[in-house]
């Protein structure tokens, strides 16, 4: 589905491009508008399911536990805590305010290698530099809608299930590898979940955007690392 279009201008004015965000987790839209001078990537269609920092190993997620994330071994001493997905004081956790953004996506891709090293693949990412030493994925921000409806949030771990689904990720393949449970191609926490409106399992579209692509929302009232510019407020 294309994000809502509305004329701006008639005559020889083109059309602007307007998508409907949800900054307050209400069901009022704000619309703003997409510049054309921004990184932002084709949507991709994925099944996505919830996970969140601090998630015990369960048959649900391959007894892979959460406690650290592809890039953090400490991940929920960073975070702050367990992001708990019942007990939700508006988008946080009811327990503590979180340290990093609770609006983060895990997507099956890692540009690094478990010895630390980057992989030969990376030249499909758009931002790839072929000196870097460190992963560039993390903290990147990716815009998640359903229908008309938009939410962002940063990558911050990598699966479901797959680590190298780099032609789903960055190059063409419409759908991702991963044929475990629901074949899910990307990770919600449970704030991205919320402002969604989803339940634990659903269909979504999802894109790479750059930092100026973020308008002012929830998900800018914390932002993770510095690996990229801050969101234009």
């Amino acid at each position: 589905m294309r994000p809502l279009i509305v004329s701006v201008c008639a005559g020889l004015c083109a059309a602007a491009v307007f998508v409907a965000v949800y900054p307050s987790g209400s069901d009022a839209p704000t619309l703003v508008e997409e510049s054309d001078t921004t990184f932002r990537g084709p949507w991709k269609q994925a099944t996505a399911t919830v996970f969140w920092v601090g998630e015990d190993e369960t048959t649900d997620n391959g007894f892979i536990h959460n406690r650290a994330s592809a890039w953090d071994p400490d991940w929920e001493a960073s975070f702050g805590g367990v992001d708990t997905p019942e007990e939700r004081c508006g988008y946080h956790p009811c327990a503590f305010t979180p340290n990093e953004n609770p609006f983060y996506i895990a997507l099956p891709y890692n540009d690094m290698r478990n010895r630390g090293t980057r992989k030969n693949n990376t030249h499909l990412i758009p931002w790839n530099d072929s000196d870097a030493t460190s992963t560039l994925l993390k903290d990147r921000w990716v815009e998640v809608k359903v229908g008309p409806r938009s939410c962002f949030g940063q990558w911050e771990d990598v699966g479901p299930f797959e680590t190298n689904d780099i032609e789903y990720v960055f190059g063409d393949a419409a759908w991702p590898a991963n044929e475990t449970g629901t074949g899910a191609g990307i990770d919600l926490s449970p704030a991205m979940r919320d402002c969604l409106s989803l339940g634990d399992v659903a269909e979504v579209e999802w894109r790479h955007v750059d930092a100026a692509a973020v308008p002012r929302g929830p998900w800018t009232e914390i932002v993770t690392g510095s690996r990229q510019e801050r969101p234009v407020l």
